[in-house]
């Protein structure tokens, strides 16, 4: 069986935190138990993602969006919108001390398939493809 949701949260900083959470509870009640590797990916790629869309987005932007959705597989498929341009920032590798820029390397590692999708005037969705454990 295949489960979505989504939900807006204000572009703020505390809502990293809501988004890891309701992500977390949401596969929860889909199946996925803590120490799910594919329930912790997906918790940390939001909390990734979300992080980028509330330090980049526009200035002007009040909330971004996360759909989080259960695949029948086990896998996971992570979106995070925001009204930002298409390419999510992708910064060099940072060096052993450098904590910022570490994001976009982690949805590599982590994830089976990533990508950008352009939403025309409406900025752009990142998503992530969690791999099932």
């Amino acid at each position: 069986m295949v489960r979505r949701n989504s939900f807006r949260l204000p572009r703020h900083p505390a809502s990293v935190g809501i988004a890891r959470a309701r992500v977390r509870e949401h596969l929860a009640d889909w199946g996925h138990s803590d120490g799910d590797p594919a329930l912790e990916d997906a918790v940390l790629l939001v909390s990734e993602l979300a992080t980028n869309a509330v330090r980049h987005g526009p200035v002007l932007e009040r909330e971004f969006e996360v759909a989080v959705t259960a695949l029948a597989d086990g896998s996971c498929f992570i979106e995070v919108s925001d009204e930002g341009s298409a390419q999510p920032r992708l910064r060099e590798r940072p060096g052993p001390n450098d904590e910022s820029g570490r994001g976009l390397h982690l949805v590599e590692q982590l994830t089976t398939a990533w990508g950008v999708w352009s939403r025309g005037v409406h900025g752009k969705t990142v998503w992530a493809l969690v791999p099932a454990p």
